[in-house]
Order: C-alpha cells, then sequence, then structure tokens
C-alpha cells in the first residue's frame, strides 16, 4: 500500500504542519483534544494496525468519535502528513563532529533505520511527494550539515545525501517486509524456506553449479557482529539487516574516495 503525501487543501496541510514545534509546552489545563494529541493517537494506531487504520479507530483511541476529530483535523490525508512528519521529530537535529563526518553519517543511519523499525507504516509514505513539514527538512538537514564537513562541492553532496537516504530507506523496507511477511501469509520465514529450497534442490539438484556466484554470495559471508544483526532473527531480516550494515559501509568508503581526490 503506497500512500502519497500532500492529498489535502494545500493551505490547510502546511499551516498544520508548521504550526509550531511539538516539544512546546503550554501552561494551564490541558486540553481534552487537540492536534496533537490526534497526531499521537494516530501514531499509536499505525503502529499496531498500519496504514489502513481509520478515523474512527484514531477517535475511538481518544475516546471520542470520528467526527469529533474533524474540528482539528480535516481528514486522514492531512492525519498521515502530520504522523509522518511527527514521526520525524524522534530525530536529532545535529550530530558532533567531534570523531568525523563518518562516525555522524553512521549514526544518523542507524538513528533513521530504527525510526523506520518503530513506525513501519511511515515506509509506505511515498517519497515521490514530500510531506513538507519541518522535521522531514530538518532531518535531511542533519545529514547535510555533516556531510559538508567533507569539503565536497554542493553538486557532489545532493547526489550523496539522496543516495544515503534512499539506501536507509530502502533497507529498512525490505526488513519491514521480512518482519510482516508471516502474519500476511500465514507462512513462517522458516517454513516458507524449508518446503521451497528442499522442492528447489529435488528439481534441480545442480543449482550450485548454474549458479556459482551466487553460491560465492551465499556462503562467503561476515559474522553477524552489527549491533543490529540477532542470530535469533529469520533469515530473511537477518540478512536485510546485515546487507544494511556492510552495504552502508560500501556506501561511506566511496565518500570516503571521492574526499581524498585531489
Amino acid at each position: 500500500m503506497v500512500v502519497y503525501a500532500g492529498q489535502g487543501d494545500p493551505r490547510r496541510s502546511i499551516e498544520l504542519l508548521w504550526r509550531g514545534t511539538v516539544a512546546e509546552k503550554r501552561s494551564g489545563p490541558k486540553p481534552g483534544l487537540s492536534v496533537d494529541s490526534i497526531v499521537d493517537a494516530g501514531i499509536a494506531v499505525a503502529d499496531e494496525q498500519g496504514m489502513a487504520f481509520s478515523m474512527r479507530a484514531v477517535g475511538e483511541r481518544l475516546g471520542r468519535t470520528a467526527m469529533a476529530l474533524y474540528t482539528y483535523v480535516p481528514g486522514k490525508n492531512e492525519l498521515v502528513d502530520l504522523m509522518y512528519d511527527r514521526t520525524m521529530a524522534e530525530l536529532p537535529t545535529s550530530y558532533s563532529l567531534d570523531d568525523g563526518w563518518r562516525p555522524a553519517v553512521t549514526q544518523w543511519a542507524h538513528d533513521m533505520w530504527e525510526c523506520y523499525s518503530r513506525h513501519p507504516w511511515v515506509l509506505q509514505v511515498s517519497q515521490a511527494r514530500p510531506v513538507l513539514g519541518p522535521h522531514e527538512f530538518a532531518v535531511i538537514e542533519a545529514l547535510a550539515a555533516i556531510l559538508v564537513s567533507t569539503g565536497l562541492p554542493g553538486r557532489e553532496l545532493r547526489g550523496i545525501v539522496g543516495a544515503i537516504n534512499y539506501f536507509v530507506r530502502g533497507a529498512a523496507q525490505t526488513v519491514a517486509e521480512a518482519r510482516a511477511a508471516g502474519g500476511a501469509t500465514g507462512e513462517a520465514d522458516e517454513e516458507w524456506w524449508y518446503a521451497r529450497s528442499a522442492v528447489l534442490l529435488e528439481i534441480e539438484p545442480d543449482l550450485e553449479k548454474k549458479f556459482p556466484m551466487l553460491h560465492v554470495l551465499e556462503n562467503d559471508r561476515e559474522p553477524a557482529t552489527s549491533d543490529l544483526a540477532d542470530p535469533e532473527l529469520p533469515y530473511l531480516e537477518n540478512d536485510a539487516v546485515e546487507n544494511f550494515r556492510s552495504g552502508l559501509r560500501v556506501l561511506l568508503d566511496g565518500v570516503e574516495g571521492a574526499v581524498a581526490k585531489p
């Protein structure tokens, strides 16, 4: 399921997104209902139910009817935009460069990865049309601020920022799909692999000879040393985690190569 941002009224959506910081504190009695409380409830419901959640479910979380929400948020389209941007507010807006740009970028990537893991529905919001919220901007600003310290020109940094951002998102998408596969299909990863691999080898016993390079890739693996990896995880999920770790390293090696050029 792909959801495109910005499907609501442009002015109302942008006004809601930029209405103020989520950390803003108000004095006096706590209001019974607000934009922030609706957004928080929407995130909680989406974390449990995915993007197919309803405004009714959000209202029930708050002890209100769906109609009561529309005074604050025009509809689900606008709410999804607000929810997406709110999740981005969980991320740091700056990173220390005391140890150089590479550890800072690595931390940024891991922070993004963990945010996607907490809120996998965020990955269903298409990047084709950005939300245009303040926290969405701040996340990319933080990455760009790190990479500016490399001294590379802006025309190169633009591509690097995009490559890192899309890589992290793509890797997280694979993990999210792997985690959802069992529930969506009713078949655990282990059962799926055992059943199909046994039949495949029976029908094509010379598989390794026909695809020798794939055999090398499968068997010449590094130990699962990443702090994200867990040997107890299902195969597909752990494989995606390790690919994230090694892929990020190779990507940053390329950036280092660009920085080292005279």
